[in-house]
């Protein structure tokens, strides 16, 4: 009785609803977690469906925060949802974690990961983190006080550089086998549970990975680093998150705005090229945004298809993996008229009025 009044009284935040959050959140819901928070600016495709288990196929091109308070407020309807359909950044993100218990990280780039752990250190927020590539999975805790008041391991302590882009490719360019991230949600999920009740040895100081391939279970110890950076307030606010982990170059990307291509579009569209570089099977196809579409992985196979008379825009889901792109293009190429689209696809439905 004890330790589920505690689960009542806790709250969590789930930042990311997709492959791992989906576990996470129907754990924590069943449980009776008293306050659940959301936070994903995403959008339900086709291709997430084979692992992402709260959505349906009438779900596509709904906002995943939406769909999975609707589904989760039926499995029980005592436990508060509060949803940030939002993109989550330095500017945000102290003011969304702040009220939470405990924080979860259920994103799928570097950026991002750096960006929440770089909060949870500021605010003390325990920090369960995971991640996915392949067949493969790690699960982790991170800023943990344990019953000698002694603050756990940070994220920076275990990666303190970001990998290159060509290191970290994602989901829609590797894949990753379907039932992975219920499996690894769900230790992420019993992580939680744990830290709210006092019960068992948390994880942290180890990183636990899980190979399902060979269905093998292996732990590493993380120590803590003699020098670790942790922001004050003001330097997280000014920190340049994809500067740091996105490009991890010296030279600049030049990025355009929803507001400025719409008027590009109905002013001088004939000077223009869109170029997608999502992967082939990624949807929704918009069409007035794409001219050509050459996926990212393998850009540097079809450079001959780019217009250098023309402005370039090229165009991911989020902005992320144009970046990527416009950055080998010019590292090998020395191409200079290119634009990524600032928040990319999501960023265009968004400001026309599709989601």
């Amino acid at each position: 009785m004890e330790g589920q009044e505690k689960i009542k009284n806790s709250s969590v935040l789930v930042i990311g609803a997709g492959g791992l959050g989906c576990p996470v959140l129907q754990y924590l819901t069943a449980l009776g977690v008293g306050t659940i928070g959301i936070v994903d600016h995403d959008i339900i495709s086709e291709s997430n469906l084979q692992r992402q288990v709260l959505y349906y196929q009438t779900d596509i091109n709904k906002s995943k925060v939406e769909i999975a308070v609707e589904r989760l407020g039926k499995q029980n309807p005592n436990v508060k949802f509060i949803k940030y359909f939002v993109q989550l950044t330095n500017k945000n993100a102290l003011e969304i974690l702040k009220d939470y218990d405990i924080v979860i990280d259920g994103t799928d780039n570097f950026a991002t990961r750096y960006l929440i752990n770089d909060a949870c250190a500021i605010l003390k927020k325990p920090l369960v983190f995971g991640a996915i590539h392949k067949f493969e999975g790690q699960v982790s805790v991170f800023h943990y006080k344990d019953d000698a008041n002694s603050t756990g391991v940070n994220y920076r302590d275990m990666f303190p550089i970001p990998p290159s882009p060509e290191e970290a490719p994602n989901c829609s360019e590797i894949g990753v086998i379907g039932v992975l991230p219920g499996i690894i949600g769900t230790l992420q999920a019993t992580e939680v549970l744990k830290i709210i009740t006092g019960i068992g040895k948390v994880l942290s100081g180890e990183l636990l990975f899980m190979n399902a391939l060979e269905m093998q279970f292996y732990k590493v110890e993380v120590s803590v680093l003699d020098q670790t950076t942790v922001f004050s307030i003001d330097e997280y606010k000014n920190f340049d998150y994809g500067q740091f982990c996105i490009l991890n170059e010296k030279e600049p990307v030049s990025e355009i705005s929803v507001t400025d291509l719409k008027n590009i579009l109905e002013s001088d569209r004939f000077n223009l090229q869109l170029i997608d570089v999502r992967e082939l099977n990624e949807l929704p196809v918009v069409a007035e945004l794409i001219d050509i579409n050459i996926p990212l992985s393998q850009i540097n196979e079809y450079v001959s298809k780019i217009d250098n008379q023309k402005k370039v825009i090229l165009i991911c889901k989020s902005g992320v993996r144009s970046k990527m792109a416009i950055l080998k293009l010019q590292r090998d190429f020395g191409l200079k008229n290119l634009h990524s689209l600032k928040g990319g696809l999501i960023e265009w439905l968004n400001f026309n009025n599709v989601l």
